[in-house]
């Protein structure tokens, strides 16, 4: 199979499509043939500097990608429920930017027809991570909640999961973005200088949790608009987490958790926004475009056809 892979640490352009044994399911796996593929700034941050997630060991040529939409094409021993032809979106460590991904079957769940390939690509590692996020700070009915960076991919899904459950949404993001964060159902803020005061004028009523994607500046703010420390998380700042108090957040994947924004997503209440997308032989570009800091929502491979840019 082809798949997309680095030999070296280093910029997008060590990136390079190679060519490795196609895997094949073994009891209680399914293979996949990939469609589509999201692009995450966690594999700029492994391709650019060799980080890996806990208890994961890079090796060389690695292959990146953490999310996929695809069809099945191989059903191993044991698996109950699956059959080949089969549309689903599942998750897989450093294994998608791939033709092909093997799996257990308690990774995947059912593509709804509905949804485009391009955005079943990208459900699962964000959606996921913000479902963690706001299930963890206790978000629901009456909650005002501050998501920085919230036209980025996590903070897209974590506006409309909030008001899914009942929350005012406060986010922050460039003014270019507000009108797509009030197509969300937030209350967009610019972020920078002065970023106190307005959400204080957007919430007279006061802040009750605050999300930050965005890094320590963000947080520092988040400490003077809510008064309780375990309500504010951080899905990017972990080295200043213990000396201010706050949460430490990390995605925990679940079949049900992934069903649930799926459900979300028939119910009409997620919408799910694809930037650009690129070809498989594209992914260096794909990264460039993660790396400059502007998208709003995800970036998308396509495994199966070239270049959809928009």
């Amino acid at each position: 199979m082809k798949a997309v892979a680095f030999s070296t640490i280093g910029p997008p352009d060590v990136l390079r499509v190679l060519e490795f044994k196609d895997p094949q399911a073994g009891n209680g796996q399914i293979r996949v043939k990939i469609k589509a593929a999201g692009v995450q700034p966690a594999d700029c941050g492994i391709r650019g500097s060799g980080w890996a997630p806990p208890n994961v060991t890079l090796r060389m040529p690695q292959i990146l990608g953490n999310e996929f939409a695809g069809t099945i094409d191989q059903v191993g021993e044991g698996v109950i429920g699956f059959e080949v032809g089969e549309d689903v979106i599942g998750w897989s460590l450093l294994a998608c930017y791939a033709e092909y991904v093997v799996v257990s079957a308690d990774q995947v769940v059912r593509k709804p027809d509905s949804m485009p390939w391009e955005e079943a690509g990208v459900l699962t590692a964000s959606g996921q991570t913000a479902h963690t996020a706001l299930q963890a700070l206790g978000i629901g009915e009456g909650d005002t909640v501050l998501i920085h960076a919230a036209a980025g991919g996590v903070g897209s899904f974590a506006v409309q999961i909030a008001r899914a459950w009942g929350a005012r949404v406060i986010g922050t993001a460039s003014e270019r973005n507000h009108d797509y964060l009030r197509s969300l159902g937030a209350v967009p803020v610019v972020y920078g200088p002065g970023l106190v005061d307005r959400v204080k004028a957007a919430a007279p009523e006061g802040v009750s949790a605050a999300l930050d994607a965005a890094g320590e500046e963000a947080l520092l703010a988040s400490l003077e608009l809510v008064g309780d420390r375990s309500r504010i998380g951080t899905i990017v700042a972990f080295n200043r987490v213990e000396k201010l108090g706050v949460l430490a957040i990390r995605s925990q994947r679940s079949k049900d958790r992934l069903a649930e924004l799926v459900q979300l997503y028939e119910q009409g209440k997620l919408l799910i926004h694809v930037s650009r997308a690129f070809s498989l032989s594209e992914a260096a570009e794909a990264h460039r475009t993660v790396e400059s800091g502007h998208v709003r929502g995800k970036v998308v491979l396509r495994i199966d056809q070239p270049s959809e840019s928009r």
